[in-house]
Parts: structure tokens; sequence; C-alpha cells
């Protein structure tokens, strides 16, 4: 009975690779990663200059300092580059990551077989942005089983990293990553998120600190039922580079996504960049999808660039959508709360809470929704010019 609805659900899959100058072919193979150009659709945003070795880089036995906090159900584990390769999930789709797989010294194997009782939570700290460190982590959530996992990055690097999630049929997993890097941080990463049948995910990435920071999130569905929702919050300060590229590809039929990332800007030359697709296959029937980015110009000087792409091979679908906002503060909003006697700055600030609370607030781990609200507070602390920044 079981291999026949294994077979089943695998008729239901179409995971053969679709070509495409925004998705390019996924390998383990380094020679199907040339070094980039910048002519590349999917490097032309990124100032490869500043990438320091991360694209032509070579082995390293630097590592991250690793601490951990795991509840009863979660083991954490080493392996090998091979036995990686063999449990599955989403092959390198850049050179940063097919680096990382390459030279990363071993695999942190991270397992979640049960329903947890608390975060599970895994600190990665840095300690020179001068050594190259590369990294690759592999989590498996067992089927059915229920938690809530932090990777929380600080400090100062240069890495390269492919965290590859394999997520069991009838899972629900809240995937935290937490980019809180020194402002000296290079960070290059992958996360690739394979969902089983019926599973749940909630991704949440925050992107808070680093000189350059470029990460490529990329889903694909492993049978009917699955259902993701990322969401995202980035803050670039002056002459930071933030880039965020997600790729949800809808492999099977009756699956659904949602897509919210929201960014603020402020001083001169910060960048950040938001690249959203969304492929829906021909066997995707009657999937649901939507993504939503918005950004927030604090400040002259600042640049923003936000590009949601939506492809479609089927019209037999439930819902699909997309849409960008890119603008200064909502005079309407500081109308509002300064005529209920609330200063001038004072409505800025609250405006820019409010505009990220709602991704924030759904994280449900109270200690660090705190720590994001303080962090934003930190950010704008740092607006030298906020009162003569108006929408226009």
């Amino acid at each position: 009975m079981t291999a026949t609805i294994n077979e089943n659900v695998s008729s239901a899959l179409e995971l053969g690779h679709v070509e495409s100058h925004l998705h390019p072919k996924p390998s383990f193979d380094l020679a199907d990663h040339p070094v980039p150009t910048g002519f590349e659709e999917i490097w032309r945003f990124t100032p490869l200059a500043r990438f320091k070795g991360l694209l032509d880089g070579s082995a390293s036995d630097a590592k991250l300092t690793r601490t951990e906090e795991l509840p009863a159900g979660v083991t954490l584990s080493t392996i090998t580059r091979e036995e990686a390769k063999a449990l599955g999930g989403i092959a390198p789709l850049d050179r940063a990551a097919a680096l990382a797989v390459e030279y990363a010294p071993d695999v942190t194997w991270i397992q979640i077989t049960g329903e947890l009782d608390a975060p599970a939570r895994i600190k990665l700290v840095g300690d020179s942005a001068d050594e190259q460190t590369w990294a690759h982590v592999v989590v498996s959530v067992a089927p059915f089983a229920k938690a809530t996992l932090l990777l929380d990055y600080s400090g100062s690097t240069k890495l390269g990293a492919q965290v590859t999630y394999l997520i069991g049929d009838g899972a629900q997993l809240d995937a935290i990553s937490l980019a809180d890097w020194n402002n000296d941080s290079i960070h290059a990463a992958q996360n690739s998120l394979s969902i089983g049948r019926d599973a749940t995910l909630r991704f949440f990435e925050f992107t808070l600190g680093g000189d350059i920071v470029r990460s490529s999130t990329n889903i694909d569905y492993q049978g009917p039922g699955a259902s993701a929702d990322l969401f995202g919050v980035y803050f670039a300060d002056a002459g930071q580079h933030l880039e965020h590229r997600l790729f949800v590809d809808h492999t099977a039929p009756k699956t659904r996504s949602n897509v919210a990332y929201k960014g603020a800007l402020q001083g001169q030359d910060a960048h950040t960049v938001w690249v959203g697709n969304v492929l829906i296959r021909k066997i995707a029937q009657g999937i649901e999808t939507f993504e939503q980015n918005d950004n927030l110009v604090l400040s002259d000087g600042a640049r923003a660039d936000s590009i949601p792409n939506l492809e479609i091979e089927t019209g037999d679908i439930a819902d699909a959508g997309h849409g960008s906002t890119t603008g200064r503060f909502d005079d309407q909003h500081l109308f509002y709360l300064q005529s209920r006697g609330i200063d001038e700055r004072e409505a800025r600030r609250l405006v820019v809470h409010g505009f990220f609370n709602d991704i924030i607030r759904r994280i449900g781990v109270p200690d660090l929704v705190e720590r994001l609200q303080t962090a934003i507070e930190a950010e704008l602390a740092n607006v030298e010019n906020l009162e003569a920044v108006t929408s226009r």
C-alpha cells in the first residue's frame, strides 16, 4: 500500500530543470558554475569586485564558532560531503554555493525527529573577515515532526554557505535565519528547502548587518498539499549591499506559497536588491501563490531594486499574483499620528516599527521578537536626517 502511495505521489511531481535565465541548472559540479562576469542575470546587481574570494576561493579549515541549545528531539552530528549529497535536496544554483559544498571542511547534520517543546537555537559566530570560511549544513525534519529552528549568525566573517532543508511529509517547520553581522562581514548563502507532501513551512529571514550579504532562497515541493510562507526583513545602512533572491518552484499540484519581504534603507549608497521568481509548472494545477516586496527609503542617496517575476505554464490555478512598492514615508500616516499629539520624529519612528512589525510579530518567539525590535530601534538611531525625509 505504501509503495502505491509513493508511486502516485511521484507521478504528481515535475522535478526536472526548466531552462530559464532566472534560475540556472542546479549542480554539485563546479564546472557547471563558471566564475561570473556580472553580465549574467543572476549576478548583474551584485558588486562582484567586493566579494573577495567567495567566487574564486580555495579550501579552508576555518569554521564559525558554534554553540547550541537543542531540546529533546534534535540531534546534531558531522557527516561527509558525499553522505550529505546522498540525503538529497536542491543542489547549488550558483558558484558561491557550489564552492561552499566543495570546500566546507565537513557537513553539519541537524536531525529533528519529534515535536519540540522549545525552539532549537544554533549560534554561529565569526571572528575574522579576513579568513575565508565555508559552511555546509543539512537540516532533516522527520515526517509529522513539529519544530522551530533558529540559525543565528553574528561577528565578523567572509562566509560562503549552503544550508539544505529536507522537510518530511506532514511536518511543520518554522526556520529562522538571522544575519546580525558586524559591518565588515561578507556573506553569500544559499538556503534550499524541499517540502514534503502536506508539510507546512514558515521561513523567516532577517538581515541586519554585514558589508555585503547575498542570500538565495529556493523552494521545491516533494508532494501535493505542501505549503510555504517566506517572510523577510532587511535594513541597509550607508554603503551596505543586501541582496535577496527567491525562487519558488511549484513542482506539485495543490501546493501553496506566500512571499512577503520588507526592507528599509538609509544613508549614502545603501543598496538593497530583492528578486522574486515563482515558477508554476504544467503539473502544478490548483496551486495558490503570491509574492510581495515593500521598501521604505529613509534618506537620500539610497537605492532599492525590486523585481518580482511570475512564470506560469498552466492555466488551471487557484490564485497567483505579485506586487512591489518602493517609497518614502506615507504623509497620511504621519498626519494621522501628528493630529493626535505625537511629534513628527516620534511619528516617523512609529511608522517604521509598524512597517516591520507585521512580519516580526509572526515569529512567535518572544525574546527574539524583542531582540529584533531593539535592533530596528538601533538602526533608526543612526538616521541623521530623519525629519527631512518625506514622501515625494
